[in-house]
């Protein structure tokens, strides 16, 4: 068997414990909340009922695209902060002892707890909601990106150096490549923050799309509703961390097994 026989026979094999997986998770789930009253846990077969119901009539699809524009605005806003911030923090000693402290010291309060003060300045809507997105994201994004930064191997920086490169070259061909690996982590820690800010911020602030109908269902006792947002939210979820490993597979063959 060669090589590119062996990464299709690997590739089978990882999709298919991956779709075992999630078939178990179901299967169990299944049995679980058969042992409840559908109002306490709905089962997924009721869920998957609802989901298609609500899909069909566009009403899902029309909420998830309106919580969308506040959670895609949030996260490209924290990319754009966390990624060059991130970034000089590990290669310049003054500027991480300078961030670091306030940085950990942040990081440690509960974004939650932000939510009082970002209605007071951003206000209940959108302004409000991209902007618990962005605190979200950000501070897992920079810790991410800044580790990333200073574990940079010193040999491949003394080699750019040993062949005449100028300090811009040695960023631009040594220490961003040697970088990207913690970078694309860092996008999918972000990118699952952001999914998760989207629907915290609908439901803290005024609630509307995905979590004025989580409301909705809770007002009504409605497990299946409940449930279905939060599949929808799981399936963003994995379809945006695979997306965002599929792309680092193509960019970064050398890193990611295959």
């Amino acid at each position: 068997m060669d090589k590119n026989d062996r990464t299709i026979a690997l590739r089978f094999r990882t999709g298919f414990l991956y779709l075992l997986s999630i078939l178990i998770g179901l299967l169990l789930w299944e049995l679980i909340a058969g042992q409840f009253s559908k109002v306490v846990l709905s089962p997924p077969t009721t869920v998957a009922r609802h989901l298609y119901a609500h899909t069909r009539s566009l009403l899902l699809p029309r909420l998830v695209l309106q919580s969308l524009g506040h959670a895609i605005l949030g996260y490209a806003l924290a990319t754009a902060v966390a990624m060059p911030l991130g970034f000089v923090m590990g290669r310049s000693e003054k500027a991480f002892r300078m961030f670091d402290p306030v940085l950990n010291a942040i990081y440690a309060i509960p974004t939650i707890a932000f939510v009082p003060f970002l209605i007071i300045w951003f206000g209940l809507f959108f302004q409000g909601r991209t902007a618990l997105v962005f605190l979200m994201c950000v501070f897992d994004m920079l810790v991410t990106v800044s580790a990333g930064a200073r574990n940079v191997d010193p040999a491949l920086i003394d080699v750019g150096r040993s062949f005449g490169a100028t300090r811009w070259q040695v960023v631009g061909k040594v220490l961003f490549p040697a970088s990207l690996p913690f970078l694309f982590t860092a996008l999918r820690i972000g990118m699952v923050r952001a999914v998760n800010g989207m629907i915290t911020a609908e439901l803290f602030f005024a609630a509307v799309n995905l979590g004025a109908y989580m409301q909705s269902a809770q007002n009504r006792f409605d497990s299946a509703g409940l449930l279905a947002v939060l599949t929808i939210l799981c399936v963003m979820g994995l379809l945006a961390q695979e997306g965002i490993k599929t792309l680092e597979a193509r960019l970064l063959p050398w890193h990611v097994r295959h």
